[in-house]
């Protein structure tokens, strides 16, 4: 397979220039967005609306300004995500519209209209075969995303406290499937709490969605209830105590096998497009309700026909930045015990991993690690 092209801008704006949003369409212009045939077409931008309180999620800007472009190209736009399978403001229709609108985006100021992929209720989803999958044979993918006639990726490139780092494959693979789909992504890992590391503070139970949590009165300390626990790796993420983990060393990445054949799924053999803001990197989802720092400095925005070799180009970005001091990367390293694992993401959340997301990716076909960067 050729090297695929990624096209490069940093977030530099003299002054008197171009504003950022600007410099966003010229970058998805120059990375060839008018190859796609828009013209009349439905075209389904995913996008990560935030969750309340989060506020390191993409401004409503950037979206206005892919909207502009593919209106300019003769499409029609609307900008779309899948309901969660946490609690939160986001886990049916209704509230993760009106968690939208309060981040920001309306049908006025995103220019385009605003649907939710799943449904009311994340229950409308179509089943999508997966060519090549190993772990999954069909997708339940939310049914506005497959209506479209064209998919377009647009990506906030940040930390992940699962999968090391959250980028277009993830936007993509767990972003786009129901939540069916996405209880089907986490299903091989169960949780367990360590009992003589558990405080009983119960911050993990506000997490889970899906009583899988018991506080036992008694001693003080949580459990997970097997029969309940969708292996979702929510509490694992709010423990500040590491007294949670999962069963399964390799569940993590059984989930990022589970991802990048979700994501396979989304584009397989349809017109596409990906764009990712290397920004704001906090070290955990945008699905939390907060925003810890940033782990490394702004980098700047990407874009490219192909998805896999988009993720690889950001990660290989960061991997070139200096850590923040003030941050939880920067914190670990001073740690005394610290372990270097050469890798900024893991050197963060050391119980992460995301190498097996890319290469799982590339050996099902859905793009290549092998790329030309192409700065603007």
């Amino acid at each position: 397979m050729e090297k695929a092209k990624v096209y490069f801008t940093d977030f530099r704006t003299p002054y008197g220039g171009d504003t950022m949003p600007g410099k966003l369409k010229k970058l998805i212009r120059k990375a060839g967005i008018a190859q796609l045939n828009l013209e009349g077409q439905f075209v389904a931008i995913k996008i990560h609306f935030g969750e309340l309180g989060n506020v390191s999620y993409l401004r409503p800007n950037y979206a206005r300004a892919v909207v502009d472009v593919v209106k300019e190209l003769g499409g029609k736009p609307f900008l779309t995500d899948c309901n969660t399978l946490y609690p939160g403001s986001r886990k049916n229709a209704l509230e993760h519209l009106y968690c939208a609108w309060e981040n920001g985006f309306t049908p006025l100021t995103v220019g385009c209209p605003i649907l939710i992929g799943d449904g009311l209720k994340g229950t409308d989803d179509i089943e999508v075969p997966v060519r090549g999958g190993e772990y999954v044979k069909n997708a339940k993918i939310g049914r506005a995303v497959m209506d479209a006639d064209v998919i377009i990726s647009m990506t906030h490139f940040k930390g992940h406290e699962t999968t090391g780092f959250g980028g277009a494959l993830k936007n993509l693979g767990m972003g786009c499937g129901s939540r069916a789909g996405k209880k089907e992504q986490h299903n091989n890992g169960k949780a367990y709490v360590q009992q003589e590391i558990c405080r009983g503070c119960r911050h993990c139970m506000r997490e889970c969605a899906n009583d899988g949590l018991v506080f036992d009165p008694e001693t003080r300390k949580m459990h997970v209830d097997k029969e309940h626990c969708v292996g979702c790796g929510r509490c694992v993420g709010a423990c500040n105590f590491d007294a949670i983990d999962f069963e399964d060393p390799n569940s993590n990445q059984m989930l990022n096998y589970r991802i990048a054949e979700y994501a396979k799924a989304v584009v397989d053999g349809r017109p596409q497009f990906h764009i990712s803001l290397v920004m704001d990197i906090s070290p955990n989802c945008d699905c939390h309700v907060e925003n810890d720092a940033p782990i490394l400095p702004d980098v700047g925005m990407f874009a490219s026909f192909d998805p896999l070799a988009l993720d690889q180009a950001c990660v290989d970005a960061c991997m070139k930045c200096e850590p923040l001091p003030n941050s939880q990367l920067g914190e670990h390293m001073r740690d005394p015990h610290f372990v270097d694992h050469h890798d900024h993401f893991t050197n963060s959340t050391p119980e992460s991993e995301w190498q097996s997301c890319l290469s799982h990716a590339e050996k099902i076909g859905l793009g290549t690690r092998d790329y030309e960067l192409i700065r603007l």
